[in-house]
This record gives structure tokens, sequence and C-alpha cells, in this order.
């Protein structure tokens, strides 16, 4: 097997065609990392998820990495990992146009809510949404490839 630094075009093109993530974020120097969907558009990964853990974390340090895989098979993968900032996108009347846009790409992924909205625990039904869509503003991306033989 042979593994090789991936071009950004390459990196780009698997978090583009990508939806599923593991992002990873820090607070108090004590590291967490869950499974999100993406939807990737210019230089940003928009995402969805109910309050929790990862919410307020990324609010009190915004610095966040995403890890984005494809796999073939066990000799056969590309992994790219993005680090950025996270930003929550304004649910405020009259600023919606960003959460409008996050919703109308992540809508075409199938299942797009199921992991940030589940929680493995029973939840307060609420009499209003309390769903939060924000992004990663992309700063660095970097990837490995791994392939078959030789260089």
């Amino acid at each position: 097997m042979f593994v090789r630094e991936m071009s950004r075009e390459e990196c780009q093109s698997v978090v583009t065609a990508g939806d599923l993530a593991r992002l990873a974020c820090c607070r108090d120097g004590q590291p967490y990392i869950v499974p999100i969907t993406y939807a990737h558009s210019s230089n940003r990964l928009y995402c969805f998820s109910m309050p929790g853990q990862k919410i307020d974390w990324m609010r009190s340090n915004p610095k966040v990495s995403l890890q984005v895989d494809q796999f073939a098979s066990k000799r056969r993968w590309k992994c790219v990992v993005v680090t950025g900032r996270y930003r929550e996108l304004p649910a405020a009347q009259g600023r919606q146009d960003e959460c409008i846009h996050a919703w109308s790409l992540l809508e075409k992924k199938p299942n797009w809510w199921e992991p940030g909205g589940f929680k493995p625990v029973p939840q307060e039904i609420s009499g209003g949404s309390a769903h939060i869509f924000f992004c990663v503003e992309m700063e660095e991306m970097t990837g490995r490839a791994a392939c078959e033989g030789e260089p």
C-alpha cells in the first residue's frame, strides 16, 4: 500500500462529494468529536444541530476540525481534514437568508437531520423549534490517499 498527500483540488473533490463528517471541537483542553451531516458550498460547510454539548463547546471555542473519508477498501481510501471556524447562522426575522440557503443544501442529503437531531435520552417537548443551523468557514484543508501497489 502507498500513501500520498492529496492536492487541494483532490481534497475539495472529496469534501464536495461527501455528506458525513466527524466534527471535532475542544473546550478547556478537552476534545470532543461527533458525526455530523454537512453540505458544502463555496468555502463553507453547512450543518444542523439541536442544542447540546457540541453547540455549547463551539460557542465557547469556535475553532473546529472536520474529518471526511472515502473508503473503497482497507487499502484504498481518502481522508481529508478541514480546519475552520464555527459560525452560527442567524434565525432572526429578516436575517434568515443564509439559514434558508443551508436548509436548501442539506435537504438534498438523505436523512440529513439525523446525526444532529437525535439525542440518546428523551427530550422535553417544546412549543418552539430549537434547531440550530451553523457553518464552518474553512481555513485549511489537507488530505491523504492510500492505494494499492508501489508509488
